[in-house]
């Protein structure tokens, strides 16, 4: 399994990051146990988790996800030897209202403490080696977000945080307001991206090689490895057969000619998703 960098961070993790939103839904305890050890065992070294999973959202599971990571954490054990990655519900507004802390969510201060809190103890750990914004707070002045993710680094729970679903000018703002105030930036950031859905090298592809933030790709195929701003490329799994056709990308290097044609089509059908 190869290796690389996120951002700027010291964390230099497998090119396949293992997504848990199925676990606890649609994977019990026992078979998404099997699912880490089979990905452990192949050198799978990231996991990426969030307060609100297992999907679909529910308030009568929501944390289940990183209950089950937690439990196997502890049978396993070297927590050190495993890069653990959560997320953090973004504000509930009309379009979705989020499954924890009856649906009054934000990236404030306040909430940040509650959620990494509840995290830490689902997981079973003093700490997270990367946290993440799950969609971001628009309302909120970037520099309180900012604020109150370095206030859990400083706490010593988190060791570096990142954004998902985030825009361009999201991403390119809270950079600057890190930059500007001292405070902990992102080092990643968790988007679609792949062959049906490229909008991410519109703008954002270019800010993640400016400023050296990594992108973690979610819904992929072999082919966002290919990309020299991607990170870790997250899979997901409910069988242990799902995830070893997954986990056979690592080791696809797609050449110049497929590429070339997947960009053919890409030109042909700019937005196959809209």
């Amino acid at each position: 399994m190869k290796t690389r960098r996120l951002g700027k961070t010291g964390l230099v993790v497998s090119e396949i990051c293992l997504g848990t939103m199925t676990f606890g839904s649609m994977a019990d305890e026992k078979e998404s146990h099997a699912i880490l050890d089979r990905a452990d065992a192949a050198g799978v070294d990231l996991l990426d988790v969030a307060e609100i999973y297992p999907v679909p959202p529910d308030e009568r599971w929501a944390g289940r996800s990183e209950s089950i990571v937690g439990s196997w954490l502890a049978r396993r054990g070297k927590r050190e030897t495993l890069f653990v990655a959560t997320k953090i519900a973004g504000p509930s507004g009309g379009w979705f209202r989020a499954a924890v802390r009856g649906g009054r969510t934000a990236l404030d201060r306040h909430n940040v403490m509650q959620a990494i809190d509840g995290s830490l103890a689902r997981l079973g750990t003093d700490y997270v080696d990367l946290y993440q914004t799950h969609w971001p707070d628009p309302d909120l002045p970037y520099e309180v977000v900012m604020e109150a993710l370095d206030r859990a680094v400083q706490a010593g729970k988190v060791r570096y945080v990142g954004c998902s679903n985030e825009t361009a000018y999201g991403l390119t703002k809270s950079l600057g307001v890190s930059e500007a105030h001292g405070t902990a930036r992102y080092e990643t950031i968790q988007n679609n991206f792949s062959l049906l859905n490229r909008r991410f090298e519109d703008e954002l592809a270019n800010v993640c090689r400016r400023e050296r933030v990594s992108l973690l790709p979610y819904s992929p195929i072999a082919w966002t490895l290919a990309h020299d701003f991607v990170g870790s490329t997250i899979i997901g799994a409910t069988s242990l057969g799902q995830l070893d056709d997954s986990l056979a990308a690592a080791g696809v290097s797609l050449p110049a000619d497929v590429l070339a044609a997947c960009d053919a089509v890409t030109k042909e059908i700019l937005y196959p998703m809209g």
